[in-house]
Parts: C-alpha cells; sequence; structure tokens
C-alpha cells in the first residue's frame, strides 16, 4: 500500500525542455536525467524575435498612457510564447513545463497554441529566474 504522507514528485522524461522566465529574462533548460530523476541542464538562450503583441493597451498609468515597462514585458512574454510554441512543433521537443511570475504566465498563456498546449506538462506560477539550477529542480520537484 502506498504511502500517503510520501511527496508527490512531477515526473519529467529525458529532454523535456523547461522554460524559466519574469517577463525580462528567458532561461531554458533541458532534463537529461531519466525518469524519475531530474538532471536540469541550462541550455544556450535563443534568440527570440521580439513580439509586438502584449496586451499593454489594457494597462494603464496614472497619466493614462501605457506603462513602457509592462509594455516590454508583455511583448517579451508573447515572444516567449512564440518560441515554444515554435518548439512545441518541433518532434524532438516532446514536453515542456514552463516556470513563470503569475502576471508573465497570465501573459504568456494568451499566446499559447494548440501545439504547445498538447505538449505542456504543467506550469509552475513562481519566479525562479534568479534562482540556481538546484533551486529550480526543487521547484520542479515538489510541483
Amino acid at each position: 500500500m502506498p504511502d500517503p504522507t510520501a511527496e508527490k514528485q512531477m515526473i519529467l522524461s529525458n529532454g523535456t525542455l523547461v522554460a524559466v522566465t519574469d517577463g525580462e529574462r528567458l532561461r531554458l533548460f533541458h532534463n537529461k536525467g531519466h525518469e524519475p530523476h531530474l538532471e536540469l541542464v541550462e541550455v544556450e538562450d535563443p534568440v527570440l524575435e521580439i513580439a509586438r503583441a502584449g496586451s499593454g493597451g489594457r494597462h494603464r498609468s496614472s497619466t493614462a498612457n501605457p506603462d513602457e515597462s509592462r509594455l516590454r514585458e508583455d511583448d517579451f512574454a508573447a515572444s516567449i510564447a512564440s518560441y515554444l510554441n515554435h518548439q512545441a512543433r518541433e518532434e524532438a521537443c516532446e514536453n515542456i513545463l514552463v516556470i513563470a511570475d503569475p502576471r508573465t504566465l497570465g501573459e504568456m498563456r494568451r499566446h499559447y497554441q494548440p501545439s504547445l498546449n498538447a505538449k505542456l506538462l504543467g506550469e509552475i506560477g513562481k519566479d525562479f529566474v534568479k534562482h540556481s539550477a538546484e533551486a529550480i529542480k526543487f521547484a520542479v520537484s515538489i510541483a
């Protein structure tokens, strides 16, 4: 009989792409471990084509002008979603996990395509972009 007090762990298959972002920076990892072990290896930053599709028009500053910082973050989030949509269409990419602060995650979701939704293992709504790979691994293991 399984121990009900045992921690459940998110299992990532070998090769899972893990995208960690905060609206200003993107870090990508591949899981090189074999189930159930995690071995996150950081990969080179992709070249993102910056989208101009953010939802910043609905965000207003006190002077009724769009907040430039928010517009940039929204555009960056849309660019990451576009990159992940492209990765999801590739046969080599079977699974994707997204870790992002809640606001960025919400903006990214607006741009997800069905191919990405089909390969999305999950999302973690936390800001881990400045954390170590070990801290990210821990966050995945308890998700």
